[in-house]
């Protein structure tokens, strides 16, 4: 059975959380609108509840732009980006999975279209597949 609780924190270590994945890793994704194409994070759902912060929420600073409905989070202290609630489902955030303790070098990973948001008519599609190999 997939692990479904996780500790995570920011690079300083201000900002700590807990989450809840029922599907534990299996939603992990990258995108590829202009903000996410530049972060490079991989992230993973949760519903709202589902995450629990255990410290420094008071150290998040917030991101928005274009229609200014996602809300993209960052530790004030080390400029790590930790989570943001969904533009395309506001009843979730995406979660930094490196800030889980789990390598975002996953075997392979769907890039979602963000250039062509669901938000805007775009449909809800994938824009292709990361893969990484090890050598």
């Amino acid at each position: 059975m997939d692990k479904v609780d996780f500790e995570g924190a920011c690079h300083c270590g201000g900002v700590r959380f807990r989450v809840h994945l029922p599907g534990g890793l299996k939603s992990a994704r990258r995108c590829d609108c202009s903000f996410c194409r530049m972060r490079g994070a991989v992230v993973v759902s949760v519903r709202l509840d589902g995450i629990e912060f255990i410290a420094g929420e008071d150290l998040l600073t917030l991101y928005q732009f274009g229609t200014m409905t996602a809300r993209h989070h960052f530790c004030s202290r080390c400029g790590i980006y930790t989570h943001h609630q969904r533009r395309s489902n506001p009843n979730e955030y995406g979660v930094n999975v490196a800030c889980l303790g789990v390598s975002p070098f996953l075997p392979e990973i769907l890039v979602h279209d963000g250039v062509n948001h669901p938000s805007d008519g775009g449909g809800n599609r994938v824009a292709g597949v990361l893969r990484f190999t090890a050598f």
